[in-house]
């Protein structure tokens, strides 16, 4: 039975709240190591040899980096990660003013923990304003016909006419940008996009699909692919794991009673294939053996279950509170760099994508750190720290903060 699933890690022990605190030290003081080297660039979607480089504002991943910068100063409140995040924010606006590297979905990802960020703690406009252009740039990928927002490539090209499960991280920017400006078109589109995305990314046993593509002349669902995972039939341990995130926002934002249970068994998939330590392989089609994990998906995983449980029945909610606790634990004892000589990094043995004989993907960040993994490890520790005022995916602005 499902609750069978979610009591198979009955005797894993949670996070307690000194560990809690501890990693968040540490975490925030390795950052503020890093700024040296990563205030006017940033670091790499992944480390290679365990040590990020530094790389300019161009990829998907970098407003997880800055997002990491706020969320220590938000636990520290030292001067000098607010000044880098401050820095960082100028860089985010003069790359959707200029439209650097921007023709893609993740606007989400780049300017929600960078610019939102900046704005809901610092009253910043400038990064209000960067972060209503990148929601711009978001809703014009928006496709009318088959109601969703594409992932990559060109504009209606069939090969490209396909939404992706991470997309549904990507649309709390919008309902942001509709509550800042007044304007409902954002969230309309968000909310197109979630419905669409909800009955074609989660298959009928809760596995969920990496890419789904539509008929480009009728809009009708077309079939579902992989992208990064092991094949097309297999579930992607990260896109399983945003289904999870995703489909906790999904509720929060429709409060469509229906989303609450596809959550619960999105989750129970995802519990129902994790090895004895709880972190994933980097595909589920994997539970032992030799394959690297992905680290990062628990982090994802946790997050998605502690917002889920603000919204759920007190027993429910106090499962997931759980779950998410005991992801957190098996994470900080045997994944999270404990050393800076180790890796200027914070969660080990993450897997950005790797090579199978049945997928497209180049092999790249395999058994390494990366900046999402990062990024949400110390998300969930926050969450855990303190009912979070929900940086990333949103509530409402502050009218009454200092201006910087």
């Amino acid at each position: 039975s499902e609750m069978c699933i979610r009591d198979r890690f009955e005797t894993m022990p949670a996070i307690g709240q000194k560990e809690v605190e501890e990693g968040l030290r540490f975490a925030s003081e390795q950052i503020l190591r890093n700024l040296g080297e990563f205030t006017e660039q940033f670091q790499d979607c992944a480390s290679q040899g365990l040590f990020y480089k530094p790389v300019k504002n161009e990829d998907w991943t970098n407003g997880f980096w800055t997002g990491e910068i706020w969320l220590a100063w938000e636990y520290c409140r030292d001067q000098r990660l607010k000044d880098a995040a401050l820095k960082q924010v100028d860089s985010f606006y003069d790359r959707i003013v200029n439209k650097i590297c921007v023709d893609h979905h993740d606007m989400g990802f780049l300017y929600s923990p960078s610019c939102v960020a900046a704005y809901k703690l610092t009253g910043n406009k400038k990064a209000r304003e960067a972060a209503i252009l990148a929601a711009d740039q978001l809703i014009s990928r928006y496709h009318e016909v088959g109601e969703f927002i594409q992932a990559w490539g060109p504009m209606n090209q069939p090969e490209n006419y396909r939404l992706i499960i991470d997309c549904l991280l990507n649309l709390p920017l919008l309902y942001w940008a509709s509550e800042e400006t007044g304007d409902p078109k954002y969230k309309d589109i968000a909310e197109k996009h979630i419905h669409t995305a909800m009955k074609t990314v989660i298959r009928e046993d809760y596995s969920t699909w990496h890419t789904f593509f539509f008929d480009m002349e009728t809009g009708e669902p077309d079939h579902g692919a992989t992208c990064q995972g092991y094949r097309d039939g297999s579930a992607w341990a990260r896109g399983q794991a945003w289904g999870i995130y995703g489909c906790a926002l999904a509720y929060k934002y429709t409060g469509r009673k229906e989303y609450i249970d596809i959550f619960k068994k999105v989750s129970d998939y995802f519990l129902r294939h994790l090895p004895e330590d709880m972190i994933p392989y980097w595909d589920l089609e994997f539970t032992s053996g030799d394959e690297p994990r992905d680290s990062s998906s628990a982090s994802i995983a946790a997050c998605g279950m502690l917002e889920m449980a603000k919204y759920l029945e007190k027993e429910d909610a106090e499962v997931y509170r759980k779950l998410a606790g005991q992801f957190m634990k098996s994470l900080y004892d045997g994944y999270a760099v404990k050393d800076p000589a180790l890796s200027n990094g914070l969660v080990l043995h993450s897997t950005y994508s790797k090579k199978s004989p049945y997928n497209t993907c180049n092999p790249y960040g395999v058994d390494e750190c990366n900046l999402w993994g990062d990024y949400f490890y110390m998300e969930a520790l926050t969450r855990l720290l303190k009912d979070w005022n929900c940086l990333l995916y949103t509530s409402p602005s502050p009218r009454d903060v200092e201006e910087s």
